[in-house]
């Protein structure tokens, strides 16, 4: 019953992954495309790779979560997990849907503070949790960097 949990974990984490990149893929190779490009834009090719990741990883972390003692920090870890991976589809649909650079700017902003929060809320229920969440905190600092980079540019 825990591998089946497991896999629900991450299931859900690619759920995510799967409708971001729908809303992405056309205007990756179209409108994406035609934005002048920051110097520290890393190549396409590396957020494929990056992303699945990241969502092995937070899948693993909310996992290791859910599989700790029900408490009140537990439940609220795990709400804030949801917050946070609506809050990362949000973003796709706003830069890449919507072409609003500036509010995806802002949304991401919103996003690290949520998983910030996760972050530590996670520490104090499983600690191993946050260290797997810290790889996806930093990947959001950089594209946040990444983002106002895009914003100020275009």
């Amino acid at each position: 019953m825990r591998w089946i949990s497991l896999l629900f974990s991450v299931g859900i984490c690619f759920a995510v992954a799967g409708i971001g990149g729908r809303l992405t893929a056309g205007e990756v190779t179209g409108w994406y495309r035609t934005l002048a490009r920051p110097a520290i834009a890393p190549p396409n090719w590396v957020f494929g790779p990056v992303w699945t990741l990241l969502y092995v990883l937070m899948g693993f972390a909310a996992w290791l979560v859910w599989q700790s003692a029900p408490s009140p920090m537990r439940t609220w870890g795990l709400v804030l997990f949801l917050v946070q991976l609506g809050l990362n589809l949000a973003w796709s649909w706003i830069f890449f849907h919507q072409r609003a650079i500036g509010a995806a700017l802002g949304e991401v902003v919103l996003l690290w503070a949520v998983i910030a929060v996760t972050t530590l809320v996670f520490a104090r229920v499983a600690p191993a949790a946050a260290w797997l969440m810290a790889p996806y905190l930093a990947w959001v600092s950089f594209a946040s960097i990444l983002n106002a980079a895009y914003w100020r540019l275009n």
